[in-house]
């Protein structure tokens, strides 16, 4: 199956909070996009299953937030791969388009 999905023209930017879009899901994974605002973020959080996950940056810049107050710039082109039971977040510093890929799905 070949799927196209033109995500910055199914989702765009909430005023209030982050707007996220998703993209695909089935038994193997799950594509999540999300678009944040400047200063919007995605509070460092956890998920107590088994899997990895990969946030990649498709436009703007920000900060992967980590436990223990560990920050990492984000551009694009950049991915963070983690266990999803490691703490993990986002900050936007600029609009901000990432990708996230959840396996297994939750």
């Amino acid at each position: 199956m070949l799927k196209k999905i033109a995500v910055f023209e199914e989702n765009d930017f909430g005023e209030q909070s982050f707007k996220n879009f998703l993209v695909h899901e089935s038994p193997y994974m799950k594509v999540i996009n999300f678009n944040f605002k400047a200063g919007q973020e995605l509070p460092i959080h956890a998920h107590e299953i088994e899997g990895q996950l990969s946030i990649v940056v498709l436009e703007g810049q920000g900060r992967f937030l980590g436990d223990d107050g560990k920050e990492m710039p984000a551009g694009p082109g950049d991915v963070l791969i983690s266990d999803i039971s490691e703490p993990h977040g986002i900050r936007a510093e600029s609009d901000l388009r990432v990708l996230v890929t959840i396996a297994p799905p939750i």
